[in-house]
């Protein structure tokens, strides 16, 4: 009797287990090829192919940072706005994806002595960004410098001065939540655990964006460009005139050490080379050394928010003014940033109060508490 009823178990199984695998079979072959799912790889191309020619004079500045691409390449910028994206650098998430083809970096801690990266693109494709993350109030302020998309994970939403979630609303940020949009636009690989793990490209946001109606044109036809105030720009210095820069160390958090970073200055090519101690920051897309012809360390006061989040959320008095120091050809310049409201343009000023040029390429931007010693 109980061998009998093994028996109609291990049929019943059967039976179902065939009835599955046909419905599945039907299914599959009578949905359209078009509708089967091509989920993109944890490593995706080195650029998409919004990226445009190559070929041709490269005398087209980039309204970013001054780089010099060609008409092919503007022609593509122009039909679409900035792109600002939160990206991780926990221990556990690096190395990030996508850096090396961002026109401006700007980096602050999010909390625990942990910085996040806020990559502004524009004139340059990522084939594969990540890790996509949270989003925090002060990064919002910097976005809001370039009337640009906002991508990210979520973001802090307790109630009280660091609800970013509730500030993208209230200040009518073009947002681009994950939570919003899902796949295919954001994806999670396989490379890496959650929450390290969510990816997207500069091509898919940017076609999430245009379907979303986040053009380079507002709903009245202005473009996001109509009052932007560029930075300004000078050529870079001859090889002669450009300084023996010692390394420059910029430590966040004291108690954090591996999110110390270390900038190599390469004289020949006239480029901060990117370390956390004496490892290389290499971008995995590129194979290439994080790097960067401007280094802005802006000091600003930090405080807790104080919002009951269990690792505190915290604040950065980005209006105002305060030290910063620019370095670019080998040379330190000790002088100020200003920005005098929340969506103004910062502004980084000499000891003579005029405004620094930059030379033109990839400008990283690091934000530190008062009273934080760099040595450079």
């Amino acid at each position: 009797m109980k061998s009998k009823k093994i028996l109609l178990v291990v049929l019943g199984a059967v039976i179902l287990y065939a009835l599955s695998a046909g419905v599945s079979y039907m299914a599959f072959n009578l949905l359209p090829k078009s509708s089967s799912i091509n989920i993109p790889t944890p490593f995706g191309s080195l650029i998409d192919s919004t990226s445009g020619s190559e070929e041709g004079a490269k005398d087209r500045p980039c309204p970013l940072n001054g780089a010099l691409y060609t008409k092919a390449r503007e022609e593509l910028w122009k039909k679409r706005r900035p792109l600002g994206v939160m990206i991780e650098n926990h221990l556990d998430a690096r190395p990030a994806l996508g850096l090396s083809r961002a026109d401006i970096i700007y980096e602050a801690v999010a909390e625990g002595g942990i910085t996040r990266f806020l990559a502004i693109y524009l004139c340059q494709d990522a084939g594969d960004i990540a890790p996509v993350r949270s989003a925090r109030t002060y990064f919002l302020d910097w976005v809001s410098e370039y009337n640009a998309l906002y991508a990210h994970v979520g973001g802090a939403n307790t109630p009280g001065p660091a609800n970013s979630l509730g500030q993208i609303r209230e200040y009518g940020i073009m947002d681009m939540d994950q939570f919003g949009l899902g796949f295919p636009t954001y994806w999670r690989g396989t490379d890496k655990l959650a929450p390290h793990n969510v990816h997207s490209t500069t091509k898919k946001l940017w076609e999430a964006a245009e379907k979303r109606g986040f053009g380079p044109e507002d709903e009245e036809g202005v473009r996001w460009d109509e009052d932007f105030e560029k930075w300004k720009f000078k050529e870079d210095a001859e090889l002669a005139k450009r300084g023996d820069a010692k390394p420059i160390i910029v430590p966040f958090w004291q108690q954090s050490p591996d999110y110390t970073v270390t900038w190599k200055y390469d004289k020949e090519a006239n480029v901060y080379r990117r370390y956390h101690g004496e490892t290389s920051q290499i971008d995995p897309i590129t194979n290439e050394h994080l790097s960067a012809t401007n280094i802005v360390v802006q000091f600003q006061n930090e405080r807790d928010a104080n919002d009951g989040y269990p690792d505190g959320h915290l604040l950065y008095g980005t209006t105002g003014s305060g030290k910063a120091l620019i370095f670019m050809d080998g040379n330190a310049v000790e002088g100020r940033w200003v920005k005098q409201n929340r969506t103004a343009r910062s502004k980084f000023l000499n000891q003579q109060g005029k405004e620094v040029e930059f030379n033109p390429g990839k400008i990283w931007i690091e934000t530190v508490p008062v009273g934080n010693t760099v040595e450079y």
